[in-house]
């Protein structure tokens, strides 16, 4: 999944943010409501269907889950990162932390998914940026992706050996072979005990006594 919106000015992205902080949400975030908390300009209105995306605002503009969410300043760039990882799922791929460094391939991927031109991609990969610095990619989001956490104790001794994971009975040795196997001995048809001592014998040396 690789969103195609972006913004043609992200300077106001990080005021636009707060304020989603510090008031409380809307019953529909529309351009009214916009321009009521201090953004009246048209390049702002662009950040309407961007929250969309971001499934912080439903199809209609009324604030979703994720919305509410992000007003606990605690939680905040955990939120935005969880959001990003969705609706840019197709640049994670490349980096699971995307930076600057990634900045032409994340410009690629944009044109070779939607088919657009250096210009576009560009303020598409601009926009990507904008909102990537207010996440904490390395945070967990309740509900999110959670952080990768080290191995358990029992998960690291796992693969030391394929004998550590088989039960005690089977890691008898082979003196135990009578209660682990069931050996078939098919004997000769013949009246010389002499030969059946043989047979005998000679499981005992190659299989009992090794």
């Amino acid at each position: 999944m690789l969103t195609g919106r972006y913004m043609t000015s992200v300077k106001n992205v990080p005021a636009v943010m707060k304020a989603i902080q510090d008031g409380a949400a809307p019953p529909k975030f529309t351009i009214e409501h916009l321009k009521g908390i201090g953004f009246p300009s048209s390049n702002d209105r662009t950040i309407i269907p961007m929250l969309k995306d971001l499934k912080f605002l439903g199809g209609d503009g009324t604030p979703l889950q994720r919305y509410h969410d992000y007003r606990d300043r605690t939680r905040a760039k955990a939120v935005m990162a969880e959001a990003l990882r969705e609706a840019y799922q197709d640049l994670f791929q490349i980096n699971e932390r995307p930076s600057e460094q990634q900045r032409a391939a994340i410009e690629g991927k944009f044109k070779a998914v939607h088919n657009v031109e250096d210009n576009i991609a560009e303020l598409q990969a601009r926009t990507f940026f904008a909102f990537l610095k207010l996440a904490d990619l390395d945070a967990a989001a309740g509900s999110g992706i959670p952080k990768p956490s080290a191995p358990k104790a029992e998960e690291e001794g796992a693969g030391d050996s394929a004998e550590s994971t088989l039960p005690t009975k089977q890691r008898h040795p082979l003196s135990s072979v009578g209660l682990r196997y069931n050996i078939e001995v098919h004997l000769p048809a013949t009246k010389d005990v002499e030969v059946y001592n043989a047979i005998f014998k000679s499981l005992k040396e190659h299989l009992i006594d090794h």
